[in-house]
C-alpha cells in the first residue's frame, strides 16, 4: 500500500507469526518501573510470571506499562470467542513496525496482492498500536492450539525511529488519554528535539533517581508507580525557564542547561530539605506536594543570579544554602502544614512564589 509516498503492507499473520516474531517492550526508568506491568496479578488466570519474561523495559521504548486488568480482560474475552464462536476476537488491524527491510513477491508483476518475507528472527517485529492485544494472545495461545488463527496487521519496515514514536503519541494521546507525564519522556528527545523539554526531563530523573537527592523515589517520571508527584508538572516548570534562557543566554546558558543543572537542582533541593527539615521530613506538610515543588523551580533563576553575583559556582551546595537560608527565618517549617498556614494562606503557586521571593529580596526582614 501507499500513502503520500510512505510504503507499508496490510499482513495476515498467524497466531504463531506473533508469538514468535513479535517482541513486546515498555519505556522505563531503571528500578521505577522495572518489570514492565502494572496492577496486581490477584485471581488472574494469566501466567504472570512467564508472560513478564516476554516484556522488555528499556529508556529507549516508547510503549507505556502494561496493565494486567487490561491483558486479563481480553484474554477472558478471547475464551468467550473461543467458545461461542460468533465474533472474532482481534478484528482491526494491529500496527506493527519492523527492524528490517521486508520483501514483497506479487503474484504477479505490477500486483498489490503477493507474499510478504519477514526474516524468522525472534523479536524482529515491534508494535506501534495492538501491544495490549497482541501480549493477550501471547498469553493465550494454548487456547489456539489447533485453530485456524490469523490476526490482520498494518507493516511498516522503512520507518525513521522518531516516526515511529510520532506515529505511537498520533494514536494513543487522545483516544486513549496517553498521560502527560509519558508524554513528556518522549517529546524530550525520541518525538521531537527540543532542548528546553529534554534539559528538564534530565533534570527531573536526576531528582528522581539520584540516591543522594531529597526527592529520590518521589517522583513518578512516567506518571504512574511510586511517588507522590507526577513528572509532568515539574518538567513544564522547568521547560518554561530553559526556554526563556533563564538563567544566562549563549554559551553560558546552554552550558548550565546541558550540563550543570541536574547538579544544581540537586544540591538545591538538599538545601531546601535542610532549611525546612522539620516539614521536609514531616508526614503533616505538603512541601513536597506539586505546588510547593513547582514554586521552588520558579524561584531558581533569583538563586542563580545570587550565586553569579557573589561570584561562586553555580553547583555549590553551600553558597545555594547561604543565599536561601532567610527563608527558614521568614518563612519557615511551620508555612507548609498542610492543615495549618498551608490551607489558610493558600497552597497556590503563585503565592509561595512572591513568599520565596520576598524572603530573597529582604532576608532581615525589611518590607516596601
Amino acid at each position: 500500500m501507499q500513502q503520500f509516498g510512505v510504503q507499508f503492507y496490510q499482513a495476515s499473520l498467524t497466531a504463531k507469526d506473533i508469538d514468535k516474531l513479535v517482541r513486546f517492550e515498555v519505556l522505563s526508568y531503571g528500578e521505577q518501573t522495572a518489570s514492565g506491568v502494572r496492577g496486581n496479578a490477584n485471581q488472574s488466570k494469566v501466567r504472570w510470571d512467564l508472560l513478564e519474561r516476554r516484556i522488555a523495559s528499556s529508556e529507549k521504548a516508547y510503549q507505556r506499562q502494561i496493565i494486567r486488568k487490561k491483558i486479563d480482560e481480553l484474554v477472558q474475552y478471547y475464551e468467550q470467542c473461543r467458545q461461542a464462536r460468533d465474533l472474532p476476537s482481534i478484528p482491526g488491524a494491529v500496527i506493527i513496525s519492523c527492524d528490517e527491510t521486508l520483501k514483497f513477491e506479487p503474484i504477479e508483476e505490477g500486483s498489490a496482492l503477493g507474499t510478504l518475507k519477514v526474516p524468522e528472527r525472534e523479536g524482529i517485529l515491534r508494535a506501534i498500536d495492538g501491544q495490549h492485544r497482541l501480549l493477550a494472545l501471547h498469553a493465550g495461545m494454548e487456547q489456539f492450539t489447533g485453530e485456524n488463527f490469523t490476526v490482520p496487521a498494518v507493516i511498516f519496515d522503512r520507518l525513521p525511529e522518531d516516526h515511529v514514536v510520532q506515529m505511537f503519541v498520533t494514536i494513543n494521546a487522545k483516544h486513549t488519554r496517553l498521560n502527560a507525564s509519558h508524554l513528556v519522556s518522549l517529546s524530550g528527545r525520541q518525538l521531537y528535539r527540543d532542548a528546553a523539554l529534554a534539559a528538564a526531563h534530565d533534570v527531573i530523573r536526576a531528582l528522581a533517581e539520584k540516591e543522594d537527592s531529597p526527592l529520590h523515589g518521589e517522583i513518578k517520571l512516567l506518571g504512574v508507580g511510586r511517588g507522590r508527584v507526577a513528572q509532568a508538572p515539574l518538567a513544564q516548570e522547568l521547560k518554561k525557564l530553559f526556554a526563556a534562557d533563564a538563567f544566562g543566554e549563549g554559551k553560558r546558558g546552554d552550558d548550565f542547561r546541558d550540563d550543570d543543572a541536574k547538579k544544581f537542582y540537586v544540591n538545591y533541593f538538599k538545601q531546601v530539605a535542610v532549611v525546612f527539615s522539620a516539614a521536609w521530613n514531616g508526614r503533616k506538610y505538603s512541601i513536597r506536594s506539586a505546588s510547593a515543588l513547582r514554586a521552588f523551580i520558579r524561584v531558581t533563576p533569583e538563586i542563580v543570579r545570587h550565586l553569579d553575583q557573589q561570584h561562586a559556582d553555580r553547583a555549590d551546595f553551600r553558597a545555594i544554602g547561604r543565599i536561601i537560608a532567610p527563608w527558614g527565618r521568614r518563612i519557615g517549617d511551620l508555612r507548609f502544614e498542610t492543615d495549618g498556614a498551608w490551607k489558610r494562606t493558600g497552597s497556590g503557586v503563585d503565592q509561595l512564589t512572591k513568599e520565596l521571593r520576598l524572603a530573597l529580596q529582604y532576608p532581615e526582614g525589611a518590607m516596601v
